[in-house]
């Protein structure tokens, strides 16, 4: 079996509150593997420490206790290595207003120092990828939300990052778009053989998009796992262990 490319062993998250009342705990004792090539799919109620997990596999917070391995590496603490290895695509675009279509997709590659005709041309690959072939040269203000997160998963996958991390991507979108932009994002991470970290808080969503679902539960813990590759019946009870779970 090859390594796992997210490896969780005992992680805890622990904040100090400014107020000085005590500490707050985040992640608790939280222990999971992700293999190359997964999509998971990470499901919970607002503030049960959802976005802490992703902070910590993208390196932008250290662990109080236990190990958290990215690639094989620490995150944190190896920061640097990790330039062009991980994706980001958050909940809003992100994109730069004063940055036409084209110009926001070769950022990436910019900040990797890249050839600028090889980025601007891999930029624009991607673009006609995702359905958005002339209009490279659109800046923001004049794109929809749909076409706008378009551009922030081309960003994304331009750098050719082994790893993908997701922040409620979809969640601004009308239902119609976001469906539409999820089987688009899961058809282009399977063609590319990469893995992704989905982070959600809609059951539908995480069904759609994961191959396993982690239900967590505050302080982020692995409350209930389900692989999603059985039936429309096994899929229906899932589903109902999910609510049950989440209802908790």
């Amino acid at each position: 079996m090859p390594d796992p490319i997210i490896r969780f062993r005992d992680v805890r998250k622990i904040f100090r509150r400014p107020d000085g009342r005590g500490d707050l705990t985040a992640v608790d004792k939280l222990s999971f593997e992700v293999a190359p090539g997964e999509i998971v799919a990470v499901l919970g109620k607002t503030g049960c420490g959802k976005s802490t997990m992703f902070n910590l596999i993208a390196g932008l917070i250290e662990p109080t206790a236990g190990a958290v391995e990215v690639i094989g590496h620490d995150p944190f603490r190896e920061f640097e290595f990790f330039r062009g290895k991980i994706g980001i695509v958050f909940q809003g675009d992100r994109l730069m207003p004063w940055r036409t279509a084209l110009a926001n997709v070769v950022l990436g590659l910019e900040i990797l120092d890249r050839d600028p005709r090889q980025s601007e041309a891999i930029a624009s690959g991607w673009l006609e990828r995702l359905g958005l072939a002339g209009h490279e040269n659109d800046y923001p203000h004049a794109l929809s939300g749909g076409m706008r997160q378009r551009v922030s998963i081309a960003r994304a996958f331009a750098v050719e990052p082994e790893l993908l991390l997701c922040d409620e991507p979809f969640s601004s979108l009308d239902e119609m778009t976001a469906r539409d932009l999820r089987a688009e994002f899961v058809r282009l991470v399977r063609q590319n053989g990469k893995t992704a970290v989905f982070i959600t808080h809609h059951i539908g969503e995480a069904m759609e998009v994961g191959d396993r679902i982690f239900v967590c539960h505050r302080p982020a813990r692995v409350a209930f796992e389900a692989r999603m590759d059985g039936e429309k019946g096994t899929r229906q009870a899932i589903e109902e262990k999910i609510l049950e779970v989440l209802s908790i």
